[in-house]
């Protein structure tokens, strides 16, 4: 066997109940969830679990709530005796793999990811902006044509998610400029997100430059094992060029088919997404299909992973 890489989600993953079976059966879970609580000041607890869709929908609670799951599963699998030698995590799930691999202390991460939504969100109010998947179309050209469109309105190529399907964000004007231009470029599909901010574009300068104040008050260690960096895609132990990453990764963007392949080159062949939904193990599909993904988001996901990782 080689080795194991966990990886995180990050927005867009999030549903109404996501870590109640894990609350319930463990003490550990709990102990996240109560501290997460403790930590915000409010109960992020009962909007994972009773929603409504909508609180949990935006940013400033939606990063924490995902981060909280993530963690907890990325810890449920090392009571199992499952480890990783090297992480990476999409976007905001960046921040779950630093906690993962000790470089920050769980609460600090859900205070700075809290934060970081509501900065993100202040840089460009809701329903400003916008994001949208672009399925089946070369990168150059969706990149020339969002090139093109921001010489009126916003708009930039930001997820550089799988082959074959990109993330653009902008202004609302310039993300529908440039869907329909797509659209007759070929496009198979454009699908505008549920999200609430165009994260990883340049409209984000404001929130990082304020992430970078925060960044600078917490304290960030050396990873135990090495991350993979969405800025860049290089992999990095060290605390100084992680904090450049997690302030460069708010308002550039996530070159996550460089974060695979450098923990492939790693000698990650094993990838666990820890966390809600499977949207990266839909991605490795895509990268590279001798990729062996797991997800582990509820009991039974856990158990199948655990059974097919120790046996």
């Amino acid at each position: 066997m080689g080795k194991i890489s966990f990886v995180f989600p990050g927005q867009g993953a999030q549903f109404v109940g996501m870590g109640k079976d894990f609350y319930d059966n463990f003490d550990a879970a709990k102990n996240f969830f109560d501290e997460a609580d403790d930590a915000l000041g409010y109960s992020i607890k009962k909007m994972c679990f009773e929603g409504s869709e909508e609180d949990l929908k935006l940013t400033a609670n939606t990063q924490p709530a995902i981060l909280i799951v993530s963690v907890i599963a990325a810890e449920l699998l090392k009571a199992e005796g499952i480890t990783a030698e090297v992480a990476g995590g999409h976007s905001l799930g960046e921040y779950s793999a630093l906690v993962a691999a000790g470089s920050l202390k769980f609460r600090d991460a859900v205070i700075l990811v809290h934060k970081r939504g509501q900065f993100m969100q202040e840089a460009v109010p809701v329903g400003e902006g916008s994001m949208a998947a672009i399925i089946g179309l070369d990168d150059k050209i969706i990149v020339d044509i969002c090139n093109e469109v921001s010489e009126i309105d916003a708009v930039q190529a930001v997820n550089f998610n799988c082959p074959g399907q990109i993330v653009i964000a902008g202004t609302v004007k310039g993300v529908d400029t440039a869907v329909e231009k797509l659209k007759s470029a070929g496009a198979k599909k454009a699908v505008v997100l549920p999200v609430s901010a165009p994260f990883h574009s340049t409209l984000m300068k404001p929130a990082a430059e304020k992430l970078s104040a925060e960044l600078d008050k917490t304290e960030i260690k050396n990873a135990a094992f090495p991350i993979a960096a969405n800025f860049n895609g290089n992999l990095e132990t060290s605390a100084a060029e992680i904090k450049n990453n997690l302030v460069a990764q708010a308002d550039h963007p996530v070159k996550w088919i460089d974060c695979v392949k450098a923990m492939q080159n790693f000698g990650a062949d094993i990838f666990v997404e820890c966390g809600p939904g499977k949207t990266l193990c839909g991605f490795n599909r895509r990268i590279d299909k001798q990729i062996k993904s797991f997800n582990v988001e509820n009991l039974d996901s856990l158990k199948i992973c655990v059974d097919n990782l120790k046996n």
